[in-house]
């Protein structure tokens, strides 16, 4: 009688990913920030003193590794959740085996993987057994934690920042890959370079996209770049429209128009909306720019900008793109003025400061013979009906002095308006005299 064979000779491979992971910390790649011996975690190796912190950078520059080598190096049980996938029952059961743990002297790091996805209530059971030590908290996000976590739980931990992987850490994880594999990937040198960017700082990523060139059929020939794109689809671009990575971009964008830098700013547009942005959230942007940053120095600019989201709303995507591309070239090489805002800003805190002033009589309608009796309107001055057009009338309330807001500067429009304003200030001062 044959013996019967199982069903799965082998347990199917690890990816190479795994494989790959480092099991020390000095393997990890760049993150020599942290990791160094006189960065944070290096220090608390050194000092084998482990404090409560998250994790905070994007997909795969090694959190999940980090937070495990840790608990090696500090001696620590390493206890992992993800909040995903975990509940309060689930967390009840970490502390309760981390309360046996610290009551035979073994401590517990409890990494929480995507801690943000915890709600508040979640996020508060941590706190008492933070305090009290029986756990080390490791929390990995890839959202900001300003945003994502509560005071109470930020104030009991540190935030360290990675860093997305640059191309030295990359291209140090494509050797290995060679390395531990034997096989060469089947790239010439500048596939290679486009893969690393590909990767976008992700070193999974980056090491998914080798084992695939790796498993490929009849590659003695290298790939060039476009052999490597016909083999890979391209990876979209990180880019969350309601967190992080929304609020970095669209503040890019802003302060590349604010610098005058007409490049810089259509790079950061293209990467939003590559990334999915709503190109009406960047038009509305473009809208608030014009006034707020740009103002009376060019006058034409609030048109521009409404014009953009005009042709956009018409057309749509992606024909109407080019009209907000339009838009933010003139805004960015448009002068810059900040003196209505400023204006504006300190003539709210004067009014707030004066209260209920009435205006001055004579600038007063006086519909009602009452109110003619009353002065209303008495002594107005027509100013177009004066000689210079100007008639220097006190237009403040009674009892407050003139005060002076808008100051404008030497910026495009805002040159003849300011001569124009000491011009009228010059008659006011001769009429006030007279």
């Amino acid at each position: 009688m044959e013996a019967t064979l199982p069903l799965f000779d082998e347990e199917p491979a690890r990816p190479l990913a795994d494989r790959l992971r480092p099991t020390q910390l000095k393997e990890v790649v760049g993150q020599d920030h942290l990791l160094a011996p006189d960065a944070p975690l290096g220090r608390m190796i050194a000092q084998r003193h482990l404090s409560s912190a998250i994790l905070w950078g994007p997909p795969g520059v090694g959190k999940t590794t980090i937070a495990r080598l840790l608990a090696h190096a500090a001696n620590l049980a390493f206890e992992p959740v993800s909040a995903t996938f975990s509940g309060v029952a689930d967390l009840r059961k970490v502390f309760a085996a981390a309360q046996r743990r610290r009551g035979i002297g073994q401590g517990t790091l409890l990494f929480v993987d995507e801690i943000h996805r915890f709600n508040r209530a979640q996020q508060d059971s941590f706190l008492p057994y933070v305090e009290d030590g029986t756990i080390t908290l490791i929390g990995a996000t890839t959202e900001n934690p300003s945003f994502e976590l509560n005071g109470a739980l930020l104030s009991r931990t540190q935030v360290l920042v990675l860093k997305r992987l640059d191309q030295a850490a990359l291209s140090t994880l494509l050797d290995r890959a060679e390395q531990s594999t034997g096989l060469r990937l089947p790239l010439d040198d500048d596939a290679r370079t486009a893969l690393i960017a590909m990767a976008d700082g992700d070193g999974r990523y980056l090491l998914n996209m080798a084992e695939q060139l790796q498993a490929l059929p009849d590659t003695e020939n290298a790939l060039d770049t476009a052999a490597l794109a016909r083999h890979l689809q391209q990876r979209a671009p990180l880019y969350d429209k309601t967190q992080e990575g929304h609020y970095n971009l669209i503040s890019a964008l802003h302060k590349s128009m604010r610098g005058s830098d007409p490049d810089a700013a259509l790079y950061w547009l293209a990467r939003m909306l590559d990334g999915g942005e709503d190109p009406l959230f960047v038009a509305r942007r473009l809208v608030r720019f014009a006034s707020e940053d740009i103002g009376i120095a060019d006058p034409h600019a609030l048109q521009q900008a409404l014009a953009a989201w005009d042709v956009y709303e018409r057309l749509g995507s992606p024909e109407g793109e080019l009209a907000i591309a339009q838009a933010v070239v003139y805004l960015a090489t448009a002068p810059k003025s900040i003196a209505v805002y400023r204006a504006f800003n300190t003539a709210h805190r004067a009014a707030r400061r004066t209260g209920s002033l009435m205006p001055p009589a004579h600038i007063l309608n006086a519909p009602t013979r009452l109110m003619k009796d009353l002065g209303y309107g008495k002594d107005y001055q027509y100013d177009p009906d004066t000689a210079d057009g100007f008639s220097g009338a006190d237009y403040f309330p009674d009892g407050m002095d003139r005060e002076t807001y808008y100051q404008p500067t030497r910026n495009g429009y805002e040159t003849q308006i300011a001569d124009r304003l000491r011009h009228w200030a010059a008659l006011r001062a001769r009429r006030h005299s007279d």
